[in-house]
């Protein structure tokens, strides 16, 4: 019997016990409860979750344990790693001997290259002998930045700062920080890796996963789904409720990565059917994802609207929109993503006819077509 043909289990999470809770067109089945950390909430009789802390005003990433089976016998695998620093480490080491101590972990999945969800997984692969598994442009991605540690940025990227509009102060402390942040964040990797490609099945225990990739976020975002029990691991490709960072990339500084984004999400409302569940790597497993995918998308086109209609106005640099594009005060904390973001809804206008770009004095300075 193959796991298309066995009973789908209730992924409701009806009989939990909890009072679900509607907010702004999505039902959340377990209310407000979250596993603390160090715990293990049972999402399925085959499923866990669990949560490791980040700094900041993110605090958290989800993780995602699922009952596997392989040539040794009965284990589990996990869906994210959380950020490689001590307490971090110390919630795994509580989790490794504690809870899961009479378990065996048999492999790891990453959605995707960055510092929160890759951190713990060359710690955990090596700790625990298992393979990672991942999308493999992702895999280069954070073996790449892992081993690219400068005593300073390059100097392109400081020019391009510049473009963006940063001024000299910031830019002479964006040189004193040094360059390799990334590394600091993120465990050495294991020098090969299990690839997951868009479309791909892969079977976990009892379940079968489908690989569906999404850009824009990261080059090539991976998500799990379950479509014979209606579940999607979806990491950050559709949060509840915070937008995932679209930014330039500084490995692809010509690219269009809002618009690799809005075809993502297109892709997703597609392919998913409205009912699944979503279990996201920031807030609480969820329902209603044609609501929030459309959502998603109607925030970004409002975005670009009141861009486009304020370059008629004058021109402007990257750093000039942030007032337009979000709801709160940018400190530095959060600068270098604001100003990702900023470039990359300017950069979609250009690439979709709607704005041009002059560069004068190595800034670049954008006005309505």
């Amino acid at each position: 019997m193959t796991a298309e043909t066995l009973p789908a289990y209730d992924m409701s999470l009806a009989d939990h016990g909890f009072e679900p809770i509607e907010i702004k067109g999505l039902t959340y089945p377990l209310g407000e409860h979250v596993p603390g950390y160090g715990e293990i909430y049972p999402l399925a009789p085959d499923m866990g979750w669990t949560r490791m802390p980040v700094p900041g005003n993110l605090n958290h990433i989800n993780i995602w344990l699922l009952d596997d089976l392989d040539e040794q016998g009965e284990g589990f695998a996990i869906a994210d790693t959380g950020l490689f620093m001590p307490v971090v480490i110390e919630e795994w080491k509580k989790l490794l001997e504690g809870t899961l101590g009479d378990r065996r972990m048999t492999r790891i999945f990453v959605t995707h290259f960055h510092p929160d969800h890759v951190g713990c997984a060359g710690w955990l692969a090596n700790r625990c002998k298992v393979q990672l598994w991942m999308n493999r442009t992702e895999w280069l991605m954070a073996r790449m930045l892992t081993a690219d540690q400068r005593d300073e940025p390059p100097k392109e990227i400081l020019d391009r700062r510049r473009y963006q509009g940063y001024n000299e102060a910031q830019v002479e402390d964006m040189r004193k920080r040094g360059f390799g942040g990334f590394a600091r964040a993120v465990s050495q990797l294991p020098t090969g890796h299990r690839r997951l490609e868009d479309g791909q099945h892969v079977r976990i225990g009892g379940r079968v996963w489908e690989a569906m990739t999404g850009g824009g976020h990261t080059p090539e975002h991976t998500c799990l789904i379950d479509h014979h029990n209606g579940v999607i691991i979806a990491g950050d490709q559709i949060l509840p409720r915070i937008t995932s960072n679209v930014s330039i990339m500084d490995s692809e500084p010509d690219a269009d990565p809002l618009g690799e984004w809005l075809d993502s999400i297109a892709k997703f409302r597609r392919k998913l059917p409205g009912d699944m569940l979503v279990l996201p790597a920031h807030g609480s497993p969820f329902r209603g994802v044609h609501v929030r995918l459309d959502k998603l998308a109607e925030g970004h086109h409002d975005r670009l609207d009141k861009l486009e209609v304020a370059l008629r106005e004058k021109p402007m640099r990257a750093v000039d929109t942030f007032a337009l594009l979000f709801d709160r005060p940018i400190d530095e904390s959060v600068f270098g993503l604001a100003t990702g973001e900023s470039h990359a809804h300017l950069v979609h206008l250009v690439a979709t006819g709607r704005a041009k770009v002059e560069t004068i004095d190595g800034v670049g300075w954008y006005s309505a077509v």
